[in-house]
């Protein structure tokens, strides 16, 4: 038989000074030193430093302190390399108080071929109850643990200086001792395994293994014979459930979601390790508000955790105080503020619920604890990187047998591994909410379509999964009652795209500012992403990110009802007229931006019934993973196909038919019905390019403003047209065209043929001169310049307010 732990371990022996007294062939397979080589010499050849002990004579004397040490170490190699393994050191008892120390090694990367696996297998193994006797070459017991007592029933003192067949008769203990001549005599490094079935102080039958192992001496000749006993049914166990424990976690971190994660962790545990099992993390994990709290030993801050995970036997869960979703105090005194305070485990076999106790600072958890039987308790620490997210509660009550130090190590296996999955839920959510925020931010949080258009929108991201993507939309007033309407869509997800997306959003709207047609704007915004490619190329010390973008860019004059767009790689808009047709006009595609082509980008211009639907989106709405482009088109036409809805109506409509599985990118949907400026609301007049269109300019807006009942504006428009014509005049040649706009504002524009834009300057107080724009700056609330076929315009704005 092949009992993990016993033959998969090397043993070597030392005394009080901390030197090897003997050593077997499986310590020198493992770590490659003979028994020539370390017999006679300090252990510390091949042993690290323990603890705080500054020498190995100061480390016995710990171990005889703490009748043993177990725990994780590494040890030193013959060739130099360092071994993980698991280390127990075991004390043994001789005649005339003599003592040993046996030193048990078990490579914990050959105990699994699951290293984490390997990782918890170990200690599990250096903590599991075992026994030792050593036995001289007449097979006499010269040392045994306290433990071997416990498995054979034989005190130390009838042992001691006696062989086996002496304390115990019968055949198998003859058996025994034929095993142990073998050993002695072959002095072979195979380990020779013999199960029986030996009679416990408890009072009945139970499954042993016992291991036998030859010691060396210096010389390399055989001294005695190493036994070792272990449990057969409490190892199997373990392993058992160490095995489920690594079958469960594998379902941890199957999703990004701390509270579902949470609860998959509490559902994992019961009723393989608990009863009823509670998962409370700091109130900053589960909503991503904050970076999670550090390990504070002095506890002064108070603290206060969030269930987010609860499972029991029970239905209900009635031994709870708390569900989930519901603040947790932190009883002061308790043992989840010692874990909370020192980052470790607590482990309470027996838990004392005598009144007194911490558990009366909280009357609801005291009862819930004494009305529900809880006998038993673990606490641990949930960590990573350095950060405690919170903590994990273990109670028995149903089950009467108390928790030992091997469910603590089980639990503290699955909670490291939960911890993992929580984490990485938690770093996600952090930054999925704070790609969303920021989206959420850059997003106009209200249209203002003024008196050209009526708007609606619909932004849905992606599912959590996928993350946010960096769409966007617009809508921006121009000058001349005039809106701008932007759609665009960033590629990849993430806080990059939304980042790309806010720099867009901003270039995009001061290009808007600069009044440029269409094609002209996809131009310099182009150039703007490829500036940004040419930035993240020049880091050296980052992967360089996939910059690129697509858009569609309209603006829509509700004097004139034209709409002019280009688009740059994005679906083309739907119009829809106010009779229900719906068309996709044929529109250039155009290359994407960021991509360097060069290709200049084509403007398509179309007059618009008053009241046409323009919709813009982008290619979430029409993509799926079932269906094609042209069938997500489709289906958008269908829905806004009823011109008598509201807006709203279409909106919902439009992205309701969309698959019922997660979409794997973002929808944004742009929806405007165009408005109409009355023939009343424009006046314009064709002036001569001379000096008396300076004083008829005056007159007509004075005549006009006051048939619009605003002569309160008179004085203020009479300075703005009069500078505005006189530069016209100066610097400009052929026809001048004067309109006035009666919109949100009054706007008054001058076209001459002039191709220079003007610019404000600051005139010296010798200058006749270059006063003008200052002027009418001071009198607008926004002036401009744009071009225009054959010249430009020059505009300003008057506030109506002004003409009370």
């Amino acid at each position: 038989m092949n009992t993990p732990g016993i033959s998969d371990s090397a043993f070597a022996v030392f005394d009080e000074q901390g030197t090897v007294v003997a050593w077997t062939p499986a310590a020198e397979r493992l770590v490659g030193f003979a028994a020539g080589d370390v017999v006679g010499l300090s252990a510390a050849l091949v042993l690290p430093s323990f603890g705080q002990a500054p020498s190995m004579a100061a480390f016995t004397e710990q171990c005889r302190a703490e009748n043993g040490w177990a725990g994780t170490a590494a040890v030193t190699h013959r060739e130099g390399r360092v071994i993980d393994v698991s280390l127990r050191i075991t004390m043994l008892r001789g005649l005339n108080g003599a003592t040993r120390w046996l030193t048990t090694l078990t490579d914990t990367g050959a105990l699994s071929g699951d290293a984490a696996s390997g990782t918890v297998w170990g200690p599990l193994l250096a903590r599991a109850p075992i026994g030792v006797v050593l036995r001289d070459r007449q097979l006499r017991c010269v040392f045994a643990n306290d433990v071997m007592e416990e498995h054979d029933g034989i005190p130390r003192d009838q042992r001691l200086g006696r062989r086996f067949v002496d304390v115990l008769a019968g055949a198998k203990a003859g058996a025994l001792e034929t095993v142990m001549r073998q050993v002695l005599k072959s002095g072979a490094t195979k380990v020779h395994e013999y199960r029986t079935w030996l009679p416990v102080s408890r009072g009945r039958e139970h499954p042993f293994a016992a291991s036998f192992h030859c010691l060396q001496d210096a010389a390399g000749e055989s001294l005695g014979v190493c036994v070792i006993s272990a449990d057969v049914v409490e190892s199997r166990m373990a392993r058992e459930r160490l095995a489920a424990v690594g079958e469960a976690s594998a379902r941890l971190g199957t999703n990004l979601d701390v509270m579902q994660t949470s609860q998959e962790l509490a559902d994992l545990a019961v009723p393989l390790l608990a009863d009823v099992v509670a998962v409370d993390l700091e109130q900053s994990v589960p909503f991503s508000e904050g970076p999670p709290a550090r390990i504070d030993p002095s506890g002064a801050h108070p603290r206060v955790l969030r269930r987010t995970g609860l499972a029991s036997t029970l239905p209900g869960a009635p031994e709870s105080a708390w569900a989930r979703g519901e603040l947790v105090p932190v009883p002061p005194r308790s043992p989840f503020s010692a874990v909370l305070s020192t980052g470790t485990s607590h482990l309470e076999p027996i838990l004392d619920v005598a009144p007194g106790l911490w558990v009366d600072h909280d009357p609801a958890l005291a009862g819930r604890i004494r009305d529900n039987g809880a006998h038993s308790l673990m606490v641990v620490p949930i960590r990573a990187r350095r950060a405690l997210l919170g903590l994990v509660l273990f109670l028995r009550t149903t089950d009467l047998e108390p928790f030992q130090e091997v469910d603590l190590l089980l639990a503290e296996e699955l909670v490291r591994r939960a911890a993992v999955a929580l984490d990485n839920a938690r770093q996600y959510a952090r930054e999925h909410t704070a790609a969303l925020t920021l989206q959420r931010n850059l997003l106009p949080r209200r249209l203002k379509g003024g008196m050209a258009v009526d708007t609606a929108s619909r932004y849905q991201p992606a599912d959590m999964d996928h993350g946010v993507g960096g769409d966007w939309f617009d809508v921006i007033p121009l000058s001349g009652a005039r809106v701008a309407l932007v759609v665009g869509d960033v590629v990849g997800h993430g806080l990059h795209a939304a980042a790309t997306m806010g720099t867009l959003r901003a270039a995009v709207r001061t290009l808007a500012d600069m009044e440029l047609p269409p094609a002209e704007l996809l131009h310099r915004l182009d150039d703007t992403v490829q500036r940004l490619v040419e930035e993240d190329t020049d880091a050296a010390d980052q992967t360089p990110a996939v910059v690129g973008a697509t858009c569609l860019y309209a603006v829509y004059d509700p004097a004139t009802r034209a709409c002019a767009m280009a688009r740059a790689g994005h679906p083309p808009p739907a119009i829809v007229d106010p009779e229900g047709r719906v068309s996709f006009p044929e529109l250039p595609t155009g290359a994407p931006l960021g991509i360097g082509l060069g290709d200049p980008f084509a403007e398509v211009e179309m007059v618009l019934p008053e009241g046409s639907l323009i919709a813009l989106y982008s290619d979430g709405l029409i993509e799926s993973r079932d269906d094609d482009i042209e069938e997500g088109m489709h289906r958008v036409a269908a829905a806004l196909a009823d011109p008598r809805r509201s807006l709203e109506e279409l909106c919902t409509r439009a992205t309701a038919g969309l698959p019922a599985h997660a979409p794997c990118d973002d929808v944004t949907l742009l929806l405007v019905r165009t408005r109409a400026l009355r023939p009343a609301q424009v006046a314009s007049w064709t002036l001569p390019c001379d000096e008396s269109a300076v004083c008829r300019a005056r007159r007509l807006a004075a005549d006009q403003l006051t048939s619009w009942g605003l002569d309160g504006l008179e004085h203020s428009t009479r300075l703005l047209v009069s500078e505005l014509v006189t530069n016209a005049v100066r610097h400009g040649a052929g026809p001048i065209d004067l309109r006035l706009i009666r919109h949100q504002a009054l706007t008054c524009e001058v076209f001459d043929t002039g191709v220079c834009a003007p610019r404000l300057r600051t005139a010296r107080g010798t200058d006749e001169n270059g006063r003008g724009l200052f002027l009418v700056g001071q009198l607008s609330r926004r002036w401009g310049t744009r071009s225009a076929a054959e010249g430009k315009v020059v505009w300003a704005e008057l506030d109506l307010a002004a003409a009370a």
